[in-house]
């Protein structure tokens, strides 16, 4: 089956596909916990920065790039519809962040974050890392949403290039979630449900996206940008930081490097 073929199916469910794709690839990641009960702070923070690289290029990239290209075709300001959505993602994860509560692996239960709540610590540790998973299944469901407007084997090579490289950083993520939870007391089955059950909002968030996209056709500069803005406020509140823990954090930085040359080479190979 070649790119052309591709083009014949619902973009709703190649945005599907696509995001089953990304959990499958967390959950992989996951089960590397049933190998190690520990994970080198060096090695995590590589793949914390890695997956850090890999999102911020692909909201240029794959997100942003598209997005001001399609206000021009259209005749609207070319800027407007970035820098709108962008804005509004960021803010729109700022409100899940203060509203959803959830706890950052390392920190003690009175520091969760969000609305108070009596929940489990595991629960709170598992809502922290799901607040990562739903930009990038957004990104990728609307990436392939755009597929409506304009099915064009350059925008599907682009859609499946984005979907590649949020999966290569569900990856090491899988792992960074599980090993860490099983290292805080939890067996390794439980480490690894919880791993990857925060990656199944992709494709319930990619599908949204992509059904949003495919009915409301003027709104795909701005949801494009929307899903750039959602994706870059995970990456400064939390990745970067939680890479940078400790002494090793050229090892964190260098992860990064990586990371945004890998989805680079994709985007612009495949794209």
């Amino acid at each position: 089956m070649n790119l052309t073929d591709l083009l014949d199916y619902n973009p709703i469910l190649l945005a599907l596909f696509a995001t089953l794709f990304t959990w499958g690839l967390t959950a992989l990641g996951s089960s590397m916990v049933f190998f190690f009960k520990k994970i080198n702070q060096k090695i995590l923070n590589s793949m914390l920065g890695f997956a850090a690289g890999v999102m911020i290029a692909a909201s240029f990239w794959s997100l942003l790039k598209p997005s001001i290209e399609m206000a021009e075709e259209s005749g609207v300001i070319s800027w407007v519809p970035a820098v709108v959505g962008f804005l509004l993602g960021g803010a729109f994860l700022l409100l899940i962040d203060n509203i959803l509560p959830h706890l950052h692996l390392g920190l003690t239960k009175d520091k969760a974050e969000g609305i108070k709540t009596t929940w489990q610590r595991s629960v709170l540790l598992v809502l922290a890392i799901t607040l990562h998973n739903i930009p990038e299944g957004l990104a990728v469901g609307v990436a392939f949403g755009a597929l409506a407007n304009n099915p064009d084997t350059g925008i599907l090579a682009g859609a499946i290039a984005l979907a590649i490289g949020i999966g290569l950083q569900n990856f090491p993520e899988g792992a960074a979630v599980s090993i860490p939870l099983r290292r805080e007391g939890f067996s390794r089955f439980k480490a690894f449900n919880y791993g990857q059950l925060s990656g199944v909002v992709e494709p319930i968030a990619g599908v949204l996206g992509a059904y949003l996209v495919l009915h409301i056709t003027p709104l795909l500069p701005y949801a494009l940008a929307f899903a750039a803005g959602a994706m870059i406020f995970v990456v400064v509140e939390e990745l970067i930081p939680e890479s940078q823990t400790g002494n090793e954090t050229d090892w964190s930085t260098i992860g990064a490097m990586l990371g945004f040359a890998t989805m680079m080479f994709l985007d612009v190979a495949l794209g």
